[in-house]
């Protein structure tokens, strides 16, 4: 993990857009929080590299668009047991 804020959001970034990783995920994967994911990406990213974040943008939106499927896959395999 890097020294400070800045570099942190956009490792996070980089990695985000070359995985298409959620947020979760992204969080599980360098050991912090979602809402230091969340904060880091949509708060700070702007403010030191906009062109990632505007990259980094549209994975957000996808994830935000998909994520009624992944639920009802996970409801689906938790209660069928597929």
């Amino acid at each position: 993990m890097s020294d400070t804020i800045e570099e942190r959001a956009c490792e996070l970034a980089v990695y985000m857009i070359e995985t298409g990783a959620t947020v979760r995920a992204a969080a599980k994967h360098f050991g912090i929080s979602k809402s230091t994911v969340h904060k880091d990406l949509s708060q700070r990213l702007p403010k030191c590299h906009p062109i990632l974040y505007e990259q980094v943008r549209q994975i957000l939106d996808q994830n935000k668009r998909e994520r009624h499927i992944r639920g009802g896959l996970a409801t689906r395999k938790k209660y069928k047991g597929c």
